[in-house]
């Protein structure tokens, strides 16, 4: 099958070691672009969120993938593989379908069930087809990566009343004030968790939402629909002053709040204390601003505590989703499996098709022209009994590579001289 993933992940490495090994989104294609270049590699995807980094491979058989990445370590980021190897993951071929199946799924997020993950999964696709990394293998399997990860939301309460990131940010407003009726919420950045934990929060009672963006056209957008005040970017630390909970998801590759930017404005504040959540990853607020008396800073790994109470009440939904996953796995597995016989069951109908051609042209010399009638008749009957004859050999050959008897499919090919495979079916087979 010869595919490759390998990542760290919230499981794995805390947030400062994921910050480091993150790759900037705007720097996805080119990394797609050069990873593809390696001769080791044919196919490439790459998830990149704040609680996973993974690269999903497919590579030229009898090649190593970890070559590739090693170098692409250290040529295209800049770092050393040897200071991340000890939080990597290193799955293959069908543990690394299971891996991804439950990724898209929810079942490995920092939050059971969260909803987001899904979307994130899809747009990382999106940009490696977009940028051509990806040329068929990789297509079917996030195809069905992605029917299995509805199959889970559908069939199990895995995403029922689901909790996310940032609602895990909302709970810990909540119990930092004791309820958000009449606070101000401020978010930085446009991102889909920033959006979703300012929505949650004015679900929950907030009374005025502040934006503020580099580009301050997204901002206006963004503040429209939530019925907020756009902030330009450098009018940020001015109004932090009124704000009560700041939420921060820029996806800059640095920290943008640091201690000198706020210790003035909590000396505006007088005393009113402030929460700041950074969900970034790279993290957008340093951690001195922490020590700062009245701020209150979490970031992603502090939300794991929050996030993780839900999880007893989903214990009998994930019990489902894993036996879903389990039967997903088994069905691919085994149609990948019969992969393996299809040039063979190819050739063999070509090689039928062949006779059938001859022996119609042989009647035709024999009896003369045929009216249109006759010869829709003579076609259907021959189509009819090719199918009949073929049928049984067909299932037989699907049988011997799911039960791996490679000595069948040859056995078949001899009988009926089949050519030996070409280029492009054996390409269709891996």
């Amino acid at each position: 099958m010869d595919l490759l993933l390998i990542g760290i992940s919230h499981k794995t490495a805390p947030v400062e070691m994921r910050e480091r090994f993150a790759v900037a989104e705007s720097r996805i294609p080119e990394a797609l672009h050069w990873l593809t270049g390696h001769s080791a590699v044919e196919e490439a995807v790459i998830i990149s969120t704040c609680n996973r980094v993974e690269f999903v491979f497919k590579i030229r058989a009898d090649a190593d993938g970890m070559d590739a990445v090693r170098k692409f370590f250290s040529s295209f980021s800049g770092v050393s593989y040897d200071e991340f190897a000890p939080y990597m993951y290193v799955h293959r071929d069908y543990d690394a379908v299971r891996h991804l199946f439950r990724v898209a799924s929810g079942l490995d997020s920092m939050v059971i069930g969260e909803p987001q993950v899904l979307g994130q999964v899809k747009k990382a696709y999106a940009v490696a087809k977009e940028a051509g990394a990806t040329a068929g293998a990789l297509d079917a399997l996030f195809a069905r990566v992605f029917n299995v990860a509805k199959r889970v939301r559908t069939e199990t309460r895995v995403a029922e009343a689901p909790v996310s990131v940032s609602s895990a940010a909302v709970e810990l407003a909540e119990r930092v004030f004791g309820g958000l009726d009449g606070k101000t919420v401020m978010i930085i950045g446009a991102g889909q968790m920033g959006e979703l934990a300012a929505r949650h929060l004015v679900s929950k009672g907030a009374a005025t939402v502040l934006v503020s963006h580099h580009s301050y056209d997204h901002a206006v957008q963004l503040a429209e629909e939530l019925r907020g005040s756009a902030i330009r970017f450098p009018e940020l630390w001015k109004a932090m002053e009124r704000a009560d909970i700041v939420i921060s998801s820029t996806g800059c590759p640095h920290a943008i709040i640091h201690r000198e930017d706020m210790e003035p404005v909590m000396a505006a504040r007088r005393g009113r204390p402030l929460l700041l959540v950074d969900i970034a990853v790279p993290r957008d607020i340093d951690p001195a601003v922490g020590e700062i008396p009245g701020c209150t800073v979490a970031n992603v790994d502090d939300l794991k505590e929050i996030a993780g109470q839900s999880l007893q009440q989903r214990r009998e939904a994930l019990e489902s989703a894993e036996a879903i996953l389990a039967a997903e796995l088994a069905q691919f597995r085994e149609w990948h499996e019969t992969l393996k016989v299809q040039p063979t069951i190819v050739s063999l109908r070509q090689r039928a098709e062949e006779i059938r051609q001859n022996e119609m042209a042989r009647l035709r010399c024999r009896f003369g022209a045929m009216t249109p009638e006759q010869e829709q008749a003579l076609d259907a009957v021959t189509q009819g009994l090719i199918n009949k004859i073929l049928h049984t050999p067909c299932t037989e050959l699907k049988q011997a590579a799911r039960s791996d008897r490679p000595e069948d499919i040859g056995l078949v090919r001899t009988i009926f001289h089949l050519e030996e495979e070409t280029t492009s079916t054996a390409a269709l087979r891996n």
